[in-house]
C-alpha cells in the first residue's frame, strides 16, 4: 500500500478536476475548475496544489491527464506540451515543464484516457486484465488501450476517436470534426450530438434518430479495436455516455451485426453485455486516472533508488 501523497490532475476539454490522495478510498482532497485559456488555468490549478501542500503536506509526486493530442516521447523536444488540439490557444502549451518547475517533483504525463484505462485497471473493472480499451465520450472521443499490461504509445498515442468509419445508410450529415468531418468524434462526441440536435445530448431524447447514427459510429469503432488489438475488455466513459446509458445496448447490437459472426469468440457473440460496459470506476475513472499517473511516476523513481514520499493521507472523502 502506498504511504505517501499524490496529487492528480485531470485536465479535460471543459474542467480541469484535481485531486488528493492514494486511490478510490483514500482521497484527501478534490477540488473542479474550468479549462479557460491556459494562464489562467494552470495558475488556478498551481494555487490548488499549492494551498494542498501548505496544509496537507507534501506531495510525493503529481500525475498529469489531459486532452490531446500529447508529446509522450521523453526523448523528445517537445515532449510533455499539447499538440494541434481544437482548443487553440493550448497548441504547444507545456504543462510537463509548468508543473515541474513550479513544484520540484516528478510529474507524470500522459493522455486523459490513458489515465482513465490505467486507473481502470489498477482499481476498476480491467483488474486483472492485461488487454483492455478504454473509450471516453465526451467533448472528445479518445481510446486508451492497454496490451500486455502496458499502454499502446507508438511515434504517438492512438488517436482511434479520429478514424474514419462505414457510415449509416443515407446518413450524409458532413460531421462536426474540423480536421476529419465524420470521423467518430465528429459523429459521437458532445459536440457533434449538440451541433447535429440543436441542443446538449444529455436532454436529447432517448428515441432520438441521432443516437443510433452516434451507437452506429461507436460500434464501427469497437469493431476496429476488436479486429486489431483484440481486447479482453472494453469499457466506455464519459460525460455523453454517462448521461445516456441505453447507448450500451445500442453499441453492442451495433458490434454484433458489423461483427456479422466472424469471430467465434463467446466474449463477442453472447458475452457482449459483459464485453462492452461502463467503466468500474464510473465517473471518477478520469481524476484517479491522473492520480494513477502519479504513483506510477513515483514508483519508477523508487525503482531507480530514489527516496519516496513519507507524508500520509489521512482524512478520507470519497469524490
Amino acid at each position: 500500500m502506498p504511504t505517501a501523497m499524490y496529487a492528480g490532475v485531470e485536465m479535460g476539454g471543459t474542467k480541469c478536476v484535481c485531486i488528493l490522495g492514494t486511490g478510490p478510498d483514500d482521497i484527501c482532497a478534490h477540488e473542479v475548475l474550468p479549462t479557460g485559456e491556459p494562464a489562467t488555468t494552470l495558475a488556478a490549478i498551481a494555487q490548488v496544489l499549492e494551498r494542498w501542500q501548505a496544509t496537507l503536506g507534501r506531495f510525493a509526486a503529481i500525475g498529469i491527464a489531459s486532452f490531446g493530442p500529447l508529446d509522450l516521447h521523453r526523448d523528445s523536444r517537445t515532449y510533455g506540451r499539447i499538440g494541434t488540439t481544437p482548443k487553440a490557444l493550448w497548441s504547444g502549451i507545456d504543462l510537463v515543464g509548468f508543473f515541474s518547475e513550479r513544484f520540484a517533483l516528478p510529474v507524470g504525463f500522459t493522455t486523459d484516457v490513458i489515465g482513465a484505462a490505467l486507473a481502470e485497471g489498477r482499481w476498476g473493472a480491467a483488474r486483472g486484465l492485461s488487454d483492455y480499451a478504454y473509450i471516453t465520450v465526451g467533448t472528445g472521443v479518445g481510446v486508451g488501450m492497454v496490451v500486455a499490461g502496458r499502454p499502446v504509445l507508438g511515434r504517438h498515442h492512438p488517436e482511434l476517436g479520429h478514424v474514419r468509419v462505414v457510415r449509416v445508410a443515407g446518413d450524409d450529415w458532413p460531421g462536426s470534426c474540423r480536421f476529419h468531418g465524420a470521423c467518430v468524434e465528429g459523429l459521437a462526441s458532445g459536440p457533434a450530438i449538440e451541433a447535429r440536435s440543436g441542443g446538449s445530448g444529455a436532454n436529447l431524447a432517448q428515441d432520438s434518430p441521432i443516437w443510433e447514427t452516434v451507437a452506429h459510429a461507436l460500434g464501427q469503432l469497437a469493431h476496429i479495436l476488436v479486429v486489431s488489438v483484440a481486447p479482453q475488455r472494453i469499457l466506455i466513459g464519459g460525460g455523453v455516455i454517462s448521461a445516456q446509458a441505453h447507448l450500451f445496448a445500442r453499441i453492442r447490437s451495433c458490434l454484433a451485426t458489423s461483427l456479422n459472426g466472424y469471430l467465434d469468440s463467446p466474449e463477442v457473440t453472447s458475452g457482449l453485455a459483459l464485453y462492452i460496459g461502463p467503466p468500474g470506476l464510473g465517473t471518477r475513472a478520469g481524476p484517479l486516472g491522473a492520480l494513477a499517473v502519479a504513483l506510477d511516476i513515483d514508483a519508477d523513481r523508487a525503482a531507480s533508488g530514489s527516496a519516496p514520499g513519507s507524508s500520509l493521507c489521512a482524512k478520507v472523502r470519497r469524490l
